[in-house]
């Protein structure tokens, strides 16, 4: 494992700073699926103690994004393709839901945040920005849920939100597939801004189900094709 981690600058709320630190190294890829965890290799690169990493790794597993074997140590999750059947599975139904919900109760305020967030991520996949799409596309999704209003639907996909913006920074990698991404969100907003439930939940789970047959079609033990790898390497 090469050094993919930065040292933290300060110890204020060290539990939770380690744990970010960690994941976005993980959700980036800089911290690859499979990559063996050392506590204190994790230690050395942070400046922190053992107890910290320990904290933060116990809080990745439960998120899904590390898993402990006995007598082996922590890994890196590898998400399978029966992993993206499930969990795009639930979000397809999830997500729909959230969107016929909050076509009822979205704010003219929130509309217009979410036509910002579509331009937003036009801008990052033109510039190939795979890891910023990723965040903009995570934050569409989560305006939309919290409109909701729904507090457990809320609180089922924050379980899920680590190894789906990994999902999602892959997918956008795959050709025309964020092109196409874009235009599904443009059509999710319309149908929220017209007040029209039915409409907002179909846009939505076509958006979700495209998203997973693109990445079903490229992914391989694990992670993405590696021409797609190269796509990001390039970018």
């Amino acid at each position: 494992m090469g050094k993919a981690l930065p040292a933290l600058e300060t110890r204020h709320t060290l539990g939770e700073l380690t744990y970010k630190a960690i994941r976005k190294a993980i959700v980036t890829r800089r911290l690859p699926a499979g990559t063996h965890l050392v506590v204190d290799r994790l230690c050395e690169e942070l400046k922190v103690s053992r107890t910290p990493v320990k904290q933060a790794l116990a809080m990745l597993e439960r998120e899904g994004l590390v898993v402990t074997s006995p007598h082996r140590g922590t890994y890196v999750v590898t998400v399978t393709k029966d992993d993206i059947e499930e969990i795009y599975s639930l979000r397809e139904v999830i997500e729909g839901l959230a969107a016929r919900l909050a076509a009822e109760t979205i704010t003219s305020q929130d509309l217009r945040r979410l036509q910002v967030l579509v331009q937003d991520g036009k801008k990052a996949l033109e510039a190939k920005d795979f890891d910023a799409y990723a965040e903009i596309d995570l934050e569409f999704h989560r305006l939309i849920r919290r409109a909701s209003g729904n507090q457990r639907l809320q609180r089922i996909m924050e379980s899920l939100d680590g190894q789906v913006r990994i999902l999602i920074n892959t997918s956008s990698a795959v050709p025309g597939r964020g092109k196409a991404s874009i235009s599904e969100h443009r059509r999710v907003v319309a149908a929220l801004r017209a007040r029209d439930p039915a409409a907002a939940e179909a846009a939505m789970r076509k958006h979700v189900a495209n998203a997973r047959e693109a990445l079903l079609a490229h992914w391989v033990d694990g992670r993405s094709r590696p021409e797609l790898e190269d796509e990001r390497a390039a970018s």
